[in-house]
């Protein structure tokens, strides 16, 4: 009996294309992208414009963009990483009570390490309102972290008034945009998000990459050390 697959919003087939334009680089240039030779360049290459491509999809700059193995990974950076960003601001972690494990779980490590964390109900539409986080936001608050479409019920959240009223108290914002990502335009700057994720599986590209949008001049605290490479 023939099946049909209907759980794109959980991952999705990888398209021949990105096939097409992968396979080079599990063969032939497969050369270490940090490298100053030429197989390392020609990767280098191949990388840096997948970096703009990525780029533009978000509408961000190139040296904005930092490649990872994908939303979770992209997520905690965002969100611990985010959070340990700013010592001397404070403690206070504001996220929404509908987000994805990848960010709530972060949020949980960062309470049980001496964050305080608020958690925003949506309301009865599934809704996460601007004015409900404002309303939560601190003069110790470091971090805001909302989803831009929910996994399960598919709401789309205010992001761009979330991110406002973020920007007027001077709190970094990380948006969560993995279900956005291939179904609606993304803009981080109209957002006014200080970081973003997205995942590839869930547009076409394969599992084990992903994505996270640093606003340029924001540094979080890396999760990973001894690698300078992605």
């Amino acid at each position: 009996v023939p099946r049909i697959y209907l759980d794109h919003n959980a991952s999705t087939p990888v398209r021949s294309e990105v096939l097409d334009a992968m396979l080079p680089y599990f063969a032939e240039h497969f050369g270490n992208a940090s490298s100053v030779h030429a197989f390392g360049q020609e990767a280098r290459g191949a990388l840096e414009e997948a970096r703009a491509r990525v780029a533009a999809l978000l509408n961000a700059s190139p040296a904005e963009i930092v490649f990872t193995s994908g939303g979770t990974e992209s997520d905690n950076l965002g969100v611990i990483g985010g959070a340990h960003a700013m010592p001397m601001r404070g403690r206070h972690v504001i996220v929404s009570a509908i987000e994805h494990d990848a960010v709530r779980q972060a949020a949980d490590h960062l309470e049980q390490t001496g964050f305080t964390v608020t958690r925003v109900p949506p309301d009865s539409r599934g809704v996460v309102s601007a004015e409900a986080v404002a309303a939560a936001i601190r003069p110790n608050t470091v971090l805001v972290s909302v989803m831009a479409a929910n996994n399960e019920t598919g709401v789309i959240q205010p992001t761009a008034e979330i991110g406002d009223a973020c920007a007027k108290r001077g709190v970094s914002f990380h948006v969560d945009a993995v279900q956005v990502a291939g179904k609606a335009p993304i803009d981080v700057k109209g957002w006014q998000a200080t970081l973003a994720t997205i995942a590839g599986h869930k547009f076409y590209a394969p599992k084990g990459v992903g994505a996270l949008y640093v606003k340029s001049g924001f540094k979080p605290m890396p999760l990973q050390f001894g690698g300078s490479h992605e």
